[in-house]
């Protein structure tokens, strides 16, 4: 038997991914993360209050692997040296990367990863609103860090401000450490591959990217290990989030839509319809296109192939379509 579903229970497809309207919309949410992220800096004097408290929280808990870490790379350059190059670049690199290879082979599971990761990065500009936060790099030096992106920017295109190319460094925001979003992303990207890999090499990918990023950030002296938590939690957060934004999207959609429709609809009827078709009060077309016949009437051509040229009908009740068999004679 032939399953027909209930009118208005069918799930509303979703529109087909286009790359020059989702390109546009990433470019977008980065633009308007960068923005915020450099026009809210904050008071300086705020941001290095708390990472001073940020860092006697970890001191008290005996969470604290920066100093540890920074040496580390601060004395052995051919690990500073990467692990520069590693924070300067691959988040820049490595996320649009697995945007595209989720866009072009994992369709359908793409438009969640994409607005998962987007509603991650807003929820991190928030805290970057509501805390910021001098990064262990820019305290006093009678804290004992060193800034390795300053002691190795000979290597590299940065300078000593951040990972910002050389004369760059005032278009950005230094006081932005909480979240590490270098260690939100890494997440996400480490989730994709885990999941969508396919293959062990990406899932020990998915495993090794968001730990030595994790790292990474601490050893370069460009965050506290409690912000590489916050980094996860923003992650998870917008994980849960997902979904909602996602509802949100699609009545959006349907709004829009149905709004628009009802005008597109009635002039693609207007010019669908032929100059002087005839139309009854419900708006359908006539078939008989203003012929009128009787009930029981046949039409003209039909008679005649009936009866033959010059014949007259006989009167009897056969000549109404009755085709009762005339008594004998």
């Amino acid at each position: 038997m032939r399953h027909t579903e209930t009118p208005g229970t069918e799930a509303a497809p979703h529109p087909r991914l286009r790359w020059w309207t989702e390109l546009p919309l990433i470019v977008l949410v980065y633009a308007c993360y960068s923005a915020g992220r450099l026009l809210v800096r904050g008071d300086v004097s705020d941001a290095v209050d708390h990472g001073l408290a940020i860092l006697d929280i970890e001191k008290t808990l005996h969470l604290n692997a920066e100093h540890p870490l920074n040496r580390l790379f601060t004395s052995e350059p051919w690990i500073g040296v990467p692990a520069d190059f590693w924070y300067a670049s691959l988040h820049y690199v490595v996320t649009p990367a697995i945007l595209i290879w989720l866009f072009r082979s994992r369709a359908v599971r793409y438009r969640a990863a994409r607005t998962w990761l987007m509603t991650s990065t807003f929820i991190g500009l928030i805290g970057f609103t509501l805390l910021p936060t001098c990064p262990p790099r820019l305290l006093d030096a009678g804290h004992g860090f060193v800034d390795t992106m300053a002691q190795y920017s000979s290597y590299g295109w940065w300078g000593g401000e951040a990972s910002a190319p050389r004369g760059l460094g005032g278009m950005t925001n230094q006081y932005a450490a909480m979240p590490s979003l270098h260690v939100g992303w890494a997440l996400w990207c480490g989730v994709m591959l885990w999941r969508h890999g396919g293959t062990r090499t990406a899932k020990v990918a998915g495993v090794v990217y968001p730990l030595v990023t994790t790292i990474v950030v601490m050893g370069t002296a460009n965050h506290y290990f409690l912000d590489a938590v916050a980094g996860a939690a923003v992650m998870g957060a917008g994980l849960l989030l997902t979904p909602f934004v996602l509802r949100i999207a699609v009545r959006a959609r349907t709004r829009l839509t149905a709004r628009f429709a009802p005008a597109a609809a009635g002039s693609a009827s207007a010019s669908a319809s032929a100059p002087g078709s005839a139309r009854d009060g419900a708006g359908s077309a006539i078939v008989s296109g203003g012929c009128q016949t009787s009930a029981g009437e046949r039409f003209p051509r039909q008679r005649e192939q009936r009866f033959g040229p010059g014949a007259e009908p006989d009167p009897a009740p056969s000549d109404a379509g009755d085709e009762t068999p005339a008594p004998a004679r």
